[in-house]
């Protein structure tokens, strides 16, 4: 059987303080202790094998060592290389990171932080795009705002649509440098895979990709955008209707890597080739990438810093009434999906 579990009562009768003396020791309280009476106590609790209480302590300093992390896929390896930036920062920080996960649910997203906020959580890093739904955002508005009052901290990789400090990408004006850099290439067809309709960052994608064409002279119907999952096996499906209806563009934009890799695997089983047949493009050059053949165009997000700039605004002393927000560039990258026509 497993030992009996050593209380804090003990740890008080051990050291020959009163509980409330061993509580503020081993709790964190605010109210001071002696260091005699401090170092008697810990004495006694390493001595008993006492395994402090992580809930008494949180309330205790109305604080926790836990740093939340929202984000919308973990499987999704755009969210687990920002994730890894997070987790680096706050480990570095003496902290423990704790996950959840939307599955691409708005209201979950709230429902997270206000778990988070009953644990008492240091500070919370959202990973993921704002709903276009704006009582969605208003209720999580009202909850980080309840999350701040309790002495809390949030910050966002994200769309700066909430009172947090945030680390915007360069969403449209990436997209739009790589319709620009694909018209130079000779495409003048096009469809792009746009993943879901209600996300910010597919439609500022949507948005960036049809100016980047408008500017060099080409025009995107609406029929050539196609919305759908933001997962690889989106991307799959959504092509394989695609190569089903004979289409004649000669380039699938897809607004992230996992599509356009879904896409590719979708022209590889109906025979078709890439570049030759068609050229295919994607956006965040996720690490993956590297063992992919042929390379992926696509625009590069770094995405691990992206985290680490979040975490480190989420931990900082900046006054959380001065909202900041960082702008990250993006850098279009030509590799052998594509070819000149």
């Amino acid at each position: 059987m497993p030992g009996r579990q050593i209380t804090l009562a003990e740890v008080a009768q051990h050291a020959g303080v009163s509980l409330a003396t061993a509580s503020r020791v081993i709790n964190g309280s605010t109210r001071q202790v002696s260091d005699g009476l401090r170092d008697k106590v810990l004495a006694s609790a390493d001595s008993l094998g006492y395994l402090p209480n992580a809930s008494a302590q949180a309330l205790a300093r109305n604080s926790s060592s836990l740093v939340g992390l929202v984000v919308h896929d973990i499987a999704d390896p755009y969210f687990s290389s920002i994730a890894a930036g997070v987790t680096r920062v706050a480990e570095d920080a003496g902290l423990v990171v704790v996950l959840g996960t939307t599955m691409r649910k708005s209201e979950r997203e709230r429902e997270l932080l206000s778990t988070l906020r009953a644990h008492r959580a240091k500070a919370v890093v959202m990973i993921g795009s704002r709903s276009t739904q704006r009582s969605v955002t208003a209720r999580l508005h009202d909850e980080i705002v309840a999350f701040t009052e309790q002495g809390g901290r949030v910050a966002c990789v994200s769309q700066a649509r909430l009172p947090v400090d945030t680390v915007v990408p360069a969403n449209r004006a990436g997209a739009k440098a790589l319709a620009v850099a694909l018209a130079e290439l000779g495409h003048r067809k096009f469809i792009v895979l746009g993943g879901p309709e209600e996300l910010v960052t597919s439609r500022d994608r949507v948005a960036g990709f049809r100016a980047g064409l408008a500017e060099s002279g080409v025009e995107l119907p609406d029929k050539s955008i196609r919305y759908g999952e933001f997962t690889r096996d989106g991307g799959y499906d959504t092509v394989t209707e695609l190569l089903a209806e004979s289409t004649d563009a000669t380039c699938v934009f897809a607004v992230n890597d996992v599509m356009a890799l879904g896409a590719m695997a979708a022209m590889r089983a109906a025979g078709v080739r890439v570049p030759e047949d068609m050229s295919v493009a994607g956006f965040d050059d996720i690490p993956t990438l590297r063992d992919v053949s042929p390379t992926l165009t696509t625009v590069r997000l770094p995405l691990e810093e992206m985290g680490a700039r979040a975490a480190h605004m989420a931990l900082s002393d900046h006054p959380i009434d001065e909202p900041r927000t960082v702008r990250i560039q993006a850098q279009v990258v030509l590799r052998e999906s594509t070819r000149k026509i």
